[in-house]
């Protein structure tokens, strides 16, 4: 006879965030260093994404941007690890975000590009991990940037390379 297999137990995460601002189009009178800092410092309130992975800010500089996100049972795939959604989106983050923090007032940013590798799991338990992301080459119409994810020993759990499109609504051609 076959022992009854334990029953799952429902589990429910409430994410809390706030409306993206009404008045956002003011935020492109700072730079994109200005909005980042703001964005840390809590003057503007986060993004509604990085609730759901927990996404917040370490440092910000020109052209790099130090993360930190929190996996949880909630980021599961089918086969019990993080799913790979969770490493694309706070790779993505921390790319788009350190070209974002080069870029003048007025100026935005979309990722046109990303490829990551994942290089080893996440869980649960790893707790939280480090994004920190750079940009390797500044353009007027594109620029490039890496990231990598870490676990608390330093691992590098996952790399990316991306390329944002540099959108300046005043430039013609």
């Amino acid at each position: 006879m076959t022992e009854p297999s334990e029953v799952p137990v429902n589990r429910s995460r409430t994410i809390h965030y706030q409306s993206p601002d009404p008045a956002q189009a003011k935020l492109f009178e700072r730079t994109g260093l200005e909005q980042l800092r703001a964005l840390m410092d809590g003057t503007i309130a986060p993004p509604p994404i990085s609730s759901h992975v927990g996404l917040e800010f370490v440092s910000v500089a020109d052209g790099e941007v130090v993360m930190t996100a929190q996996p949880d049972e909630s980021h599961y795939n089918p086969i019990g690890s993080i799913h790979g959604g969770f490493f694309a989106t706070v790779l993505d983050s921390a790319c788009g975000c350190a070209v974002h923090s080069t870029l003048p007032a007025g100026v935005g940013y979309t990722s046109l590009e990303l490829k990551v590798s994942f290089l080893r799991p996440i869980t649960a338990e790893t707790g939280i991990v480090t994004a920190r992301g750079w940009v390797t080459r500044r353009g007027r119409n594109a620029s490039f940037a890496e990231a990598d994810i870490r676990d608390n020993e330093g691992r590098v759990l996952a790399t990316a390379s991306s390329t944002c499109l540099i959108i300046n609504p005043g430039r013609t051609r």
